[in-house]
């Protein structure tokens, strides 16, 4: 008969076995766990270094802030780091309340887009006192103490639009309808068209006949201005608008009264419309201010604030009531018929099929 007792060997051998199991799976279970907390370690230190950039902005309403958020974003995505966006809708109080809700998200840097030139130094103050950088985006925060302007050289934009009208109307009647008070790019934008025109006005080779402030950039009050104007048989020969907004507002008047393409309009931001209104004939130029070249600019300078290296290559200043803050400046560019190929279309700013979309659509008409 077999015998089925184990013999110790065999008993030995499965023991030993069990043992050599146990400590591979031991082992493995180690390992595994020390390169899963190692990995896990380093995905918390990146999210902890990883820079998050607030981003504030006065309003989205004209066509050209949609552009600088949607630029800025990518921009800064692009560089590695986060961004967070709020809208203030053109209230002074909601901007407080969100770079509020900005700085609760722990954010390095704040960039700024204020609603108003010097409510918004209370924002300011906000981030100041959480050790949080600020950089005021294209309008600037008058007595703050802020840590960079970045924007357009806003004098020249104003030189720009006067130059434009005294090319076409050298001597004549002109209407001048400006952004709101609240925005300081409006005074520096005076200060250009002042200077262009002192010397005609002074000569009496042309007349201002009036010098309005459009609150919160809407274009119902410049088609207001012009339309009562009109209705009044003011006579006008050009009109230089802060925006192309207003520029807007103040063609649709002249629509009315059929003298859209009879008076002189000036604008700025290159916006869709107002491109198309220039190869149309019904505004005579726009000054394009190239967003992308400012946006991926500031995206830079606000990773450098973040981590906390100095901005070398800033070689201008402006006062803003307190102190003279270091201010990144970019040239802005006349557009008219001339040169739409070669600046914006060339840029991709707006297609080409996108601006001479009307005159495709009446030339359509015409032949059907």
């Amino acid at each position: 008969m077999m015998n089925l007792k184990p013999t110790i060997k065999q008993v030995v051998t499965v023991i030993l076995f069990v043992l050599c199991a146990a400590l591979t799976f031991q082992t493995i279970k180690t390992v595994t766990s020390f390169y899963v907390e190692s990995e896990d370690k380093e995905v918390l230190e990146e999210e902890q270094e990883k820079i998050t950039i607030g981003f504030s902005l006065g309003t989205l309403k004209e066509e050209r802030w949609i552009k600088d958020r949607d630029i800025l974003m990518a921009k800064v995505k692009e560089l590695g780091a986060d961004i967070l966006v709020q809208n203030a809708n053109n209230d002074d109080q909601d901007q407080i309340k969100q770079v509020r809700y900005l700085l609760d998200q722990n954010i390095d840097v704040l960039i700024l887009v204020p609603n108003d030139l010097n409510k918004a130094a209370t924002a300011v103050e906000l981030a100041r006192r959480e050790g949080v950088k600020v950089i005021s985006y294209d309008r600037l925060v008058l007595n703050s103490n802020i840590d960079l302007y970045v924007s357009f050289d806003n004098a020249r934009v104003g030189e720009l639009m006067a130059e434009y009208i005294l090319k076409e109307v050298p001597e004549g009647n002109i209407l001048i309808v400006n952004g709101p008070t609240s925005d300081h790019n409006t005074k520096l934008i005076k200060e250009g068209y002042d200077q262009v025109l002192k010397e005609v006005v002074e000569d009496r080779s042309i007349n201002i006949i009036g010098e309005k402030w459009a609150p919160n950039w809407m274009k119902e009050y410049a088609f207001q201005i012009m339309d009562e104007l009109l209705q009044d048989k003011s006579h006008i020969d050009a009109v230089i608008a802060g925006n192309d907004g207003l520029a807007d507002g103040i063609i649709q008047a002249l629509s009315q009264h059929r003298l859209a393409g009879e008076i002189v309009v000036v604008g700025q931001d290159a916006d869709l419309a107002a491109t198309q209104r220039v190869v149309e004939g019904t505004q005579l130029m726009t000054v394009y201010k190239p967003i992308e070249k400012l946006a991926d600019a500031t995206a830079r300078m606000a990773i450098q604030l973040a981590k906390g290296e100095e901005l070398s290559n800033i070689k201008n200043s402006i006062y803003n009531g307190m102190y003279d803050v270091p201010y990144y400046i970019l040239e802005p560019i006349a557009v008219d018929i001339t040169n739409l190929d070669e600046t914006i279309i060339k840029d991709g700013f707006h297609r080409i099929d996108e601006i001479y979309r009307n005159l495709s659509l009446e030339k359509n008409d015409n032949t059907n």
